[in-house]
């Protein structure tokens, strides 16, 4: 069984990280969160008060500050899940709340941001041997994929998902500001110059509206035995 790349991508909220989480775990893979990494970029921002009153990015001064943001992954030896690093720091928790999925978009949508970001992940990926999920994987970073993935759900469904969630973690949240972030980040991720969320030619589709966690793992599983195979 040869050593691939598997690419990841789709819409936010859709539970992709988790998917390739699980996957590279069951397999031996490294898995590499794309999108915590602009997530981390965000986070970054908003502590060093990069956003202005409108919340436009102060685009000069970040780009000044991209060599001094250094992201890394490392494993949970409880959980061996990935846990992501901004300069030596845990940030896991962090970049998931709410106000970080509020800034990630435009943050994502810099053309340095991107190239800074890619640049790290295609290092990561030389050896192969490794899932990644995000927006342009199998687009832009690593065109050459030997599987790619496209996932979706309607966005309701995946407000829903991000909502319990966050519940979970004992954020108060509203649903209906979820929903909305949800739905505006699909129109920043499509509509985007530089490399806008979109389906490759070569992925395979997975809308799990109605799929259940065990049922995407057994999916998910078999395209991968049928790359790794070929």
């Amino acid at each position: 069984m040869k050593k691939i790349i598997i690419a990841i991508d789709g819409f936010s909220s859709c539970g992709k990280s988790t998917m390739a989480k699980d996957l590279a775990k069951e397999i031996g893979y490294i898995y590499i969160d794309s999108g915590a990494m602009y997530r981390a970029v965000t986070l970054y921002c908003l502590e060093h008060n990069l956003f202005n009153a409108d919340g436009s990015i102060r685009e000069s001064e970040l780009k000044s500050r991209m060599k001094d943001i250094r992201i890394t992954f490392r494993l949970n030896p409880e959980t061996q899940l990935p846990m992501t690093f901004l300069n030596g720091t845990n940030v896991e928790e962090r970049i998931r709340t709410l106000e970080v999925s509020s800034h990630v978009s435009p943050v994502a949508a810099l053309g340095f941001v991107r190239q800074a970001m890619v640049e790290q992940q295609q290092a990561m990926g030389k050896e192969k041997g490794i899932v990644m999920d995000g927006r342009d994987i199998g687009t832009a970073v690593f065109p050459q994929a030997e599987l790619k993935i496209f996932v979706t759900a309607s966005a309701r469904i995946r407000a829903q998902r991000r909502y319990d969630e966050l519940k979970a973690k004992g954020q108060d949240v509203s649903f209906e500001d979820i929903l909305k972030n949800v739905e505006e980040r699909d129109r920043i991720d499509q509509t985007r110059e530089i490399s806008p969320l979109r389906k490759a030619d070569d992925a395979i589709l997975l809308d799990n509206s109605r799929m259940t966690v065990n049922e995407q793992k057994e999916w998910l599983k078999e395209r991968f035995n049928e790359a790794a195979n070929e």
